[in-house]
């Protein structure tokens, strides 16, 4: 797993196929644990094949991330691995983007806007 801090508060995870994508995430949890102040973008390009304990696993680091107001973009899907997440439903329920750049615009927007407020009292 590369991963590449792009700023303070966002990190930038070339995940690899499986078995390292596994080790992969399970270091990447236990960071999100430690580290309640990081956004996180996840990079598919080489991820072929998704199992069901790596979907637990992202959607445990999903639910850390919401958890601590902090937002997780994944990018680069391959054409197996966007199947996977159609046929799961999960497409609805990560975000998603095209490209490192911009999955780390939709984050760093994310992060300067105010958070929302409800001005109906």
């Amino acid at each position: 797993m590369s991963i590449e801090k792009w700023s303070d508060a966002i990190l930038v995870v070339e995940l690899q196929d499986d078995p390292a994508f596994t080790d992969d995430l399970n270091a990447l949890l236990d960071r999100a644990d430690k580290n309640h102040n990081i956004a996180v973008v996840l990079n598919f390009v080489a991820i072929n094949y998704i199992n069901s304990s790596n979907i637990a696993k992202l959607l445990k680091l999903r639910k850390q991330l919401l958890v601590a107001k902090q937002k997780m973009v994944l990018c680069e899907i391959s054409n197996n691995a966007w199947g996977i997440f159609l046929v799961t439903g999960l497409d609805k329920v990560f975000e998603f983007a095209d490209s490192v750049a911009t999955a780390l615009a939709s984050v760093q927007l994310a992060a300067e806007s105010p958070p929302y407020t409800n001005s109906e009292n």
